[in-house]
């Protein structure tokens, strides 16, 4: 199975979209992951993507009625012809009979498009927890999701230890992976390759291969990876200074470094 290594724009703001997608395209990455450019940008957008050979996976959440916003924010990711969509999905308030309310609408509105959609296991979104999660996927078999666990270390301090039955499921319906280690105090650690960090490393790398060997089982040509790293915010920063502690394109780098070496 080959692996497809996506850079985020997150972080990235300062540059501008040439100069983002050249250095992602030197750097070897396959694609580009980001929202959905204003409208005044799209043309552009889509010319650069062609330019430098990149595949795009679309960035879209939604908001006040969710079915609407889905839907309208699909529709416009998929005039790009990305390789899939990302959705921050539904909230974490909701009742369980809305969340699903809104997914199976989700789900028929991914079917009419043609796009795959990934719901992102996200803090403040719908699948927030493992055990959410399971019970949404559980109850819509073409649910599937956008692995980011690091959120779920942080909303469950810990390294998921006791919730191995949803993991599993969660591994067997995931379409993309966003490859940043998160710790029991927050979804982000200040390098991946640091030392006192080398547990939560380990585990995220061990959830990651267990996806990987779902898809290979599953008959899946490729599986799609980006290294989430993102700047301060979740990145930490030095007190008083707000200077970052690392640098991110250099975490980012490093940890597809690390992933080519895993799975390639």
């Amino acid at each position: 199975m080959q692996m497809k290594l996506f850079k985020s724009l997150w972080g990235m703001e300062a540059y501008t979209y040439r100069e983002a997608f050249g250095k992602i395209a030197a750097a070897g990455y396959s694609g580009v992951e980001a929202g959905v450019p204003m409208k005044e940008h799209r043309t552009e957008f889509g010319q650069l993507l062609q330019e430098y050979n990149l595949d795009y996976i679309a960035l879209i959440s939604t908001s006040g009625n969710h079915e609407e916003t889905f839907k309208a924010n699909l529709e416009t990711a998929v005039s790009l012809d990305p390789t899939l969509v990302i959705s921050h999905s539904a909230r974490d308030c909701m009742s369980e009979e809305r969340q699903l309310q809104f997914f199976e609408y989700a789900v028929e509105a991914e079917k009419h498009y043609g796009i795959p959609v990934g719901h992102e296991t996200h803090r403040h979104r719908a699948m927030f927890t493992p055990w959410t999660t399971a019970r949404l996927l559980q109850a819509i078999p073409d649910l599937k999701i956008t692995a980011d666990f690091s959120h779920w270390c942080c909303v469950c301090e810990s390294l998921l230890e006791d919730q191995q039955e949803n993991l599993q499921i969660a591994f067997e319906r995931t379409i993309h992976i966003h490859a940043r280690v998160g710790y029991a105090q927050g979804p982000q650690v200040p390098h991946p390759d640091a030392p006192e960090y080398k547990r939560e490393l380990e585990a995220h790398e061990l959830w990651w291969e267990h996806i990987w060997n779902a898809r290979i089982s599953k008959g899946f040509a490729s599986t799609t990876i980006t290294p989430e790293f993102g700047p301060p915010g979740y990145m930490h920063t030095m007190p008083f200074s707000n200077e970052p502690v690392s640098d991110l394109w250099e975490v980012c780098l490093r940890m597809a470094d690390r992933l080519r070496n895993k799975f390639a």
